[in-house]
């Protein structure tokens, strides 16, 4: 997808009115809005527009919101937010299970339908940047193995060669307890398979590091006999 400065929303809706509404709304917040009323005119435009981020409302004339998602989803990731006047979570479930990204439920206030897509349009710049500069991401921890930086919580961590080693290892087995003998040898390599010790230390030092609490730590957590896990913390 081309970068742009202003992210483009194609909103398809056959309510004229919401739709104008939306694009002014949207306007102001810095965005191109492209409007289409039907699923015969929405899906042409798409192609030719090429957008961040589709606006898609479930019931339109002939071709429904279902179809035009299941379409989309066979050629493009590009985040859909799907509009529904339902309350039941029905056609929530459906819509995820088509390959939705999020839904607002009508009536709907301006300002939440600005958050959801402002919140899915960071989501997608995010999964491009990963994609495409070596970054690692368990929960709120981010590696950048260019730079061999390190963010938690967005805040930069200082870590030595070492230290960024093996939270890289831990992070790239996030959710696995990975044993002492295996950190040791992909760390600091064969020869130091009997350094308990100095894992132990470097546990410690990579916790005061990106924990809270070293002492009650959330995301590298020991588990007795066998080794250590990262777990992700949202």
């Amino acid at each position: 997808m081309e970068t742009r400065a202003k992210p483009r929303i194609l909103v398809i809706d056959d309510e004229h009115a919401l739709v104008q509404v939306i694009r002014e709304s949207l306007t102001e917040e810095g965005m191109e809005v492209v409007g289409a009323h039907s699923a015969e005119e929405g899906l042409p435009l798409f192609f030719k527009t090429q957008p961040d981020l589709v606006v898609l409302d479930i019931v339109l004339p002939g071709c429904d919101g279902w179809e035009v998602c299941r379409q989309l989803r066979r050629i493009s990731d590009v985040p859909v937010l799907m509009l529904t006047a339902r309350r039941d979570g029905a056609d929530l479930v459906r819509g995820l299970n088509l390959g939705a990204d999020d839904y607002v439920t009508k009536p709907f206030s301006l300002a939440v339908l600005r958050a959801r897509i402002d919140a899915l349009l960071r989501r997608a710049a995010r999964a491009r940047r990963v994609a495409g500069s070596q970054l690692l991401q368990a929960g709120d921890v981010e590696i950048d193995l260019l730079t061999r930086s390190v963010l938690v919580r967005n805040t930069p961590i200082r870590l030595t060669p070492r230290q960024f080693d093996l939270l890289v290892y831990l992070v790239r087995n996030a959710g696995r307890t990975v044993p002492r003998q295996e950190l040791l040898q992909q760390v600091w390599g064969p020869g130091y398979a009997s350094e308990s010790r100095c894992l132990n230390l470097y546990i410690w030092y990579l916790r005061t590091r990106i924990e809270e609490n070293p002492r009650r730590p959330r995301r590298i957590v020991t588990w007795r006999g066998l080794g250590y896990r990262f777990v992700p913390v949202l």
